[in-house]
């Protein structure tokens, strides 16, 4: 991509400045501090439009390599050139400096920490969505006569890029991912094959088709996270064109770390927490476990509904073949009939019918698939977050919790050996190494402490991001109404269509209410 830095080029200059005004609780840099930056370079008005407009600013924030993109920018500027990210193509080898005075002259722009409210998320559903809209078709691919697997092109909105990936992939994204970021909610894939012994009605290509909606919301909720959206991994996954994206995505990760190991407020999440966090935690938990189960029940009769439109418009189909059947058989009839009856001419009229109520099962498929794409779709989205979040709930609990735990009665044991050992003599060398096993089970437990306090703020956020995306309801209930209207009244439309043909084709009213 055109005007793309990349972080390990950058000068120490840029590093520099990045370190002076970043927010101290955070990796990105705020907007209102850049456009104090940019205040500093003297240059004029229209120029400095030009540079903000070249760089992303999501949320009211700069990341690291905006910020690095937008240096690079204001010293092009100030040398009298054309601010545009084309041209920093041609200083791939050394970024130029901007005259910007000493790095720690710049302290003074940064917010005060006072200024800054780490543990809350000023986050908007609408905000939220703008973030990045990912679709991800499927691309079969034959070796020989037979299918052996499957190809997704995977298309982002925000990166205007388009690569390719196999479930493979997905799996090592999602396995990465959980790594990082083990204390946020990581939505789970859906399996990579159809479970073997357990019946079933799906067929394998409606199996394969679920499955790629289901990497589609995947994507959507990852790419538009408050905090994966920035990360490098997620940009290597929907931007990557190598040949090989997992080992590229194993390397991100090892370059970094988990968020525990890189987050700067991890020694600081105590202080953040309320002093009720266990409570508005299990309030909390207790509110969304029952919104999940409303929604579930949502999503079931939303399916039901779509099912049902679909073999409306089966139904619709084969009711105007058998007219057309009916109407095609040239049998005579029998006397006693043929002076009494106008059969024969009925008859005749019924074959053209069917033209008729193929456009009528052709509405009702439509219709079908409104309602999936754009209301089911829509549900399962927020259950496979709900889903994420009560698996968040779990690792905290399992995991983190019960680590600590677990610590704490080694500890204990360790310290009831320590005071047996010291009334009843033993070698000093055993003695000396029990020691230092309890310095060492120390320090675990101290850090696995930091861990429970940071996977507690963590989860304060998470409960935070599942009430931002609550309004989604609304979205919902809009797009099944809009999906109603469009479907009935291009039902109605063919229906109308067709009721002074009937007239014309049989003669009277024949059972139609005559018109008023």
């Amino acid at each position: 991509m055109a005007g793309e830095i990349n972080e390990g080029s950058v000068p120490a200059y840029y590093r520099e400045v990045y370190e002076a005004i970043r927010c101290r609780t955070d990796e990105r840099v705020q907007v209102e501090v850049f456009h104090r930056l940019l205040q500093r370079t003297d240059l004029s008005k229209a120029v400095l439009n030009q540079i903000a407009e070249h760089v992303d600013s999501a949320d009211g924030f700069l990341s690291k390599l905006a910020l690095y993109k937008a240096l690079a920018l204001i010293a092009l500027a100030q040398q009298g050139k054309q601010p545009s990210p084309k041209l920093l193509e041609n200083c791939i080898q050394e970024l130029p400096r901007p005259l910007l005075g000493e790095p720690r002259d710049l302290n003074a722009l940064r917010m005060q920490p006072a200024q800054e409210d780490v543990l809350t998320l000023s986050l908007t559903l609408d905000r939220l969505l703008a973030r990045d809209t990912v679709q991800v078709e499927l691309i079969p691919e034959k070796k020989g006569l037979f299918l052996k697997h499957v190809e997704y092109q995977v298309t982002s909105q925000r990166y205007k890029i388009s690569v390719y990936r196999r479930y493979s992939d997905f799996d090592v994204f999602h396995e990465v991912l959980l790594q990082k970021f083990a204390y946020r909610v990581v939505p789970a894939l859906p399996p990579k094959r159809m479970l073997k012994g357990v019946l079933t009605s799906v067929s394998e290509r409606e199996f394969i088709e679920g499955r790629r909606r289901a990497l589609g919301r995947f994507l959507n909720l990852v790419a538009r996270h408050p905090f994966f959206s920035e990360d490098e991994l997620v940009k290597t996954f929907l931007t990557f064109n190598g040949s090989d994206v997992q080992s590229k995505l194993r390397d991100t990760y090892k370059k970094t770390g988990d968020e525990f190991m890189t987050n700067r407020i991890v020694t600081q999440a105590k202080e953040y927490l309320p002093a009720d966090i266990q409570a508005q935690f299990s309030t909390s938990r207790e509110l969304i476990r029952n919104i999940n189960n409303s929604f579930q029940k949502l999503r079931d009769r939303a399916e039901k509904m779509a099912e049902r439109s679909k073999e409306n418009a089966t139904d619709l189909l084969l009711f105007g073949r058998e007219l057309s059947t009916l109407g095609s058989d040239a049998s005579t009839l029998p006397s006693l009939a043929s002076s009494q009856s106008t059969w024969g001419t009925l008859r005749q009229s019924l074959k053209s019918l069917s033209v008729e109520f193929a456009v009528l099962s052709d509405k009702a498929a439509q219709q079908g698939r409104r309602e999936e794409d754009d209301v089911v779709e829509k549900l399962n989205l927020f259950l496979d977050l709900l889903q994420s979040y009560r698996d968040l709930c779990e690792r905290h609990e399992k995991g983190v919790l019960h680590e600590h735990q677990r610590a704490l009665h080694k500890y204990g044991m360790m310290k009831r050996q320590m005071m047996s050992a010291s009334v009843q003599p033993k070698e000093q060398g055993s003695v000396e190494q029990l020691e230092s096993r309890i310095v060492q089970q120390e320090n675990a437990i101290q850090t696995m402490e930091l861990r429970n306090y940071f996977s507690l703020f963590c989860l304060h956020q998470e409960t935070q991001l599942i009430f931002t995306y609550l309004p989604i309801t609304s979205h919902i209930l809009g797009a099944f109404v809009n999906s109603q209207v469009q479907g009935h009244k291009e039902m109605g439309d063919v229906w109308n269509e067709l009721q002074p043909k009937l007239g014309c084709l049989f003669g009277g009213n024949n059972g139609l209410k005559p018109s008023i």
